[in-house]
């Protein structure tokens, strides 16, 4: 079965959160999805929050910028979280928007390295190894968790070119695809992750989470068109869906068909009811997606 969950976007303040929150956990909504967007809100405290005030609601961040983050700090956080929620957190990193990593003075010479070098040492650290490394950007000296989580827990990477795509079927369990990724591109995505697990000799499953650009309800449509004018994205086909829960469910239902193992309806910057969205994900598109 498709996943489905839905985004809390952080153009919305902070103090919103725990309504969307237990909205989400009592609508059924499988998972919540979070962002760290510069400067905006922290994905590992909202996280934390989220976890906090639901019960059963699965709780991603999507996704952590490495370049702000030594590898043990990720580790430490990523492991506290799963201890106190088994199962219920998801988190992915990423390269981060390279024009935020320069104005934080974070930005590297070669962000697919320092993602190659995270990734492995926070995997491994996650695992309850003890690392040593002295890579390019990622240096440990026989460090290990004293806390690591129990059982496994998947790490998953926000990728968009063909090098990070590869990169994240070799060193990621999962990957996270952006909005802008149509049906067409999902495909692509999901043949360029298959090169890379294949080069690494990786057979366990692989999850692939798609945003989808989604809005209902009144003026709907002209909020869609709106963002994706704003973004550049205008003129892209099969990009986004406006209307009821049948259309949406069809635009998840090609995402799907196209590769997705997982669908995250991401509203509008401007949506006028985060509560009422997430509600509409969990008990009118969930029912008709297969």
């Amino acid at each position: 079965m498709t996943g489905l969950g839905a985004v809390f976007r952080p153009q919305l303040a902070p103090e919103r959160l725990r309504d969307v929150c237990r909205a989400a956990d009592e609508s059924g909504l499988e998972e919540l999805w979070l962002w760290e967007d510069c400067f905006r809100e922290g994905g590992i405290s909202t996280a934390g929050a989220a976890l906090a005030w639901t019960e059963r609601v699965r709780v991603g961040v999507g996704l952590l910028p490495v370049p702000l983050r030594n590898v043990a700090i990720t580790a430490m956080e990523a492991a506290t979280l799963h201890r106190m929620f088994p199962g219920r957190a998801i988190l992915g990193v990423g390269h981060g928007v390279q024009d935020w990593m320069g104005q934080v003075g974070a930005r590297v010479e070669s962000p697919v390295t320092l993602l190659r070098e995270h990734l492995l040492a926070l995997r491994a650290l996650l695992r309850g190894e003890r690392v040593t490394t002295d890579g390019r950007y990622v240096r440990l000296d026989d460090v290990a968790l004293d806390w690591p989580p129990e059982g496994d827990v998947q790490v998953l990477a926000g990728a968009t070119g063909p090098r990070s795509l590869r990169l994240a079927g070799e060193a990621a369990d999962g990957t996270i695809l952006t909005a802008a990724t149509a049906p067409d591109g999902v495909r692509r995505a999901r043949r360029l992750i298959d090169e890379g697990r294949e080069a690494a000799g990786r057979t366990e499953p692989h999850e692939v989470v798609v945003y989808l650009l989604a809005a209902t309800g009144p003026g709907a449509a002209d909020r869609l068109r709106a963002e994706l004018v704003a973004e550049g994205l205008g003129s892209v086909p099969d990009l986004a869906v406006a209307g009821d829960a049948g259309a949406v469910a069809k635009a998840v239902q090609r995402l799907a068909e196209a590769g997705a193992d997982t669908v995250i309806l991401q509203p509008t910057g401007d949506e006028p009811d985060p509560e009422g969205f997430v509600r509409f994900a969990a008990q009118e598109v969930r029912p008709l997606v297969a």
